[in-house]
């Protein structure tokens, strides 16, 4: 490939902006969105609170616009929900043990290995790569938390974001989800 064919891939397509969903399609991904994060965040608060233990995690606002907002995205099925945000919780944690004292490799290397493991297992979810991020990049008290940090954000929160996926996405007839579970 020429390096002007190179450059011309850059220009995108000529497609232009996405069609504008229905008001109905916005109101339920709000509607999704607010419970699921309130439901984290409640959690949370009920039974964590007080504890170095923390629930939310900035990655579940990235599930959350997929799981409510784009609820037919292969990205967004409970396979790739659950186990995109544990295999790259997994993943960073190990990269954090092995690789702390070079904190832009494990950086790099719990992103880039999070990706490659969720390819590879069909778990593909893309704000899994910033759990896996979060995992290094964390406090000292999230540090501590060692590998309780897969089960304890990584998972509870994913599973109570598809919970109420379950329960939001299918009221209105013009949504269904998920389209696969595994």
């Amino acid at each position: 490939m020429s390096l002007r064919e190179y450059i011309r891939k850059m220009k995108g397509s000529t497609r232009g902006s996405p069609p504008r969903v229905s008001n109905e399609e916005i109101f339920w991904s709000w509607t999704g969105a607010f419970l699921g994060i309130s439901g984290i965040a409640c959690v949370g608060q009920l039974f964590f609170s007080g504890n170095d233990a923390l629930l939310m995690l900035g990655s579940f606002g990235a599930s959350a616009v997929l799981v409510y907002g784009a609820v037919r995205s292969p990205l967004a099925q409970p396979r790739n929900l659950l186990g995109g945000h544990m295999l790259s919780a997994l993943v960073g944690v190990i990269c954090w043990k092995l690789l702390h004292q070079h904190l832009w490799l494990a950086e790099a290397m719990a992103v880039a290995t999070a990706i490659a493991l969720m390819h590879a297992t069909r778990t593909l979810h893309p704000p899994g790569g910033a759990t896996a991020l979060i995992a290094v990049i964390g406090s000292p008290a999230l540090h501590n938390t060692g590998f309780y940090y897969v089960l304890m954000p990584a998972t509870l929160g994913p599973l109570i974001l598809l919970l109420i996926a379950l329960l939001v996405n299918n009221i209105p007839k013009s949504r269904r989800y998920p389209e696969i579970w595994f």
